[in-house]
């Protein structure tokens, strides 16, 4: 199945009924409610993680690679 995400620009641009109706349209008609939920889902998450990048509510990739290291190397101790 063909997936297209709806983010950034043109889903700002899209009122959520149209957003809806993307997805709706670009889904199979064979398709399963979960396959809907999903993809609302899909939808939901990208534009938090949107709205968390521009409100700065953001980790380094090196602060989480330092986290997770000095958790290993105390967790191996034990």
């Amino acid at each position: 199945m063909h997936r297209r995400r709806y983010t950034g620009k043109q889903a700002d641009a899209m009122t959520t009924k149209e957003t809806v109706r993307a997805i709706l349209d670009r889904l199979p008609d064979n398709c399963s409610i979960d396959d809907v939920l999903y993809q609302l889902y899909v939808v939901q998450a990208v534009a938090r993680g949107d709205a968390d990048v521009a409100a700065g509510r953001t980790v380094s990739h090196e602060q989480v690679d330092a986290d997770l290291r000095r958790k290993w190397l105390l967790g191996a101790g034990r």
